[in-house]
């Protein structure tokens, strides 16, 4: 499928590996000239230089912390006129509701519901100006069902749902559409760090860790970034113009709901 997008130019945060690679990845190969961003130079430079090769499109790797305010002014600069966002944070540390303090409900705000907020509030007005843009921002599947041991992520990631779900709809008569993907247990860097965390919590071995969670999910595996990455491209898609302020599951059918 044509996604209608060859030409237009995204911003996708955490981009160097993971499912922020996935993104990049996707849209890279629908036609899209990139700013990839991400802290690592040099994994971010080595998947700038991968995506160039690989699509022949336009990519600038701006390494930089997106949750500082003097990283994201870099990234914006660097940037410029964007018409699509993709925003995409770490998660915070696992651990129990009586192990964590003010601060660090704080650096979990910053990271994962304050610094999208902050990059939307400077790229919206141009895509209304415009009168074209799509926003993604990737959160998790716990923002519809917690997961206990990560307080901090569900009380973060829960508090940009709640201002995407007001602000897609004013912005939406301009032709920018934000919605949000949902990721459940993909095979990621952070996968692997929890599945570490139960292995030793358990006594278990890693590949004892990974199949006990895989056996939740009833695909019976892991996703993957690239799967993850499509499903990003087709919110980002000219085709997608009817969807607005969705959150958007993508686990497997991990997570038991009826609707």
């Amino acid at each position: 499928m044509d996604l209608g997008i060859r030409g237009r130019r995204a911003l996708v945060c955490a981009s160097s590996k993971g499912l922020g690679l996935g993104c990049a990845t996707a849209l890279a190969e629908a036609g899209v000239e990139l700013v990839m961003n991400a802290r690592g130079a040099e994994a971010l430079e080595s998947a700038a230089a991968d995506l160039r090769g690989r699509f022949g499109v336009s990519v600038t790797a701006v390494a930089a912390d997106i949750v500082s305010d003097e990283g994201r002014a870099r990234v914006l600069e660097a940037a410029g006129p964007v018409d699509i966002l993709v925003t995409n944070a770490g998660g915070p540390p696992p651990g129990l509701w009586s192990d964590w303090t003010r601060e660090d409900f704080i650096r979990a705000l910053d990271a994962n519901m304050l610094t999208p907020i902050a990059l939307m509030t400077a790229l919206l007005p141009g895509m209304i100006e415009r009168g074209w843009g799509r926003v993604v921002n990737i959160t998790s599947q716990s923002v519809r069902s917690p997961i206990p041991v990560l307080g901090l992520s569900n009380s973060a990631r829960a508090g940009l749902t709640g201002y995407v779900a007001g602000t897609a709809r004013q912005v939406a008569q301009h032709g920018v559409c934000i919605n949000n993907l949902l990721p459940g247990i993909h095979d990621t860097d952070r996968a692997a760090a929890l599945d570490a965390g139960v292995m030793k919590a358990q006594g278990l071995t890693l590949a004892e860790a990974r199949a006990q969670r895989a056996a939740t999910i009833p695909t019976r595996s892991y996703g993957s970034a690239a799967d993850f990455g499509a499903a990003c491209a087709f919110l980002c898609s000219e085709q997608a113009k009817f969807i607005v302020g969705q959150n958007l599951l993508l686990d497997g059918g991990a997570t038991n709901l009826t609707i």
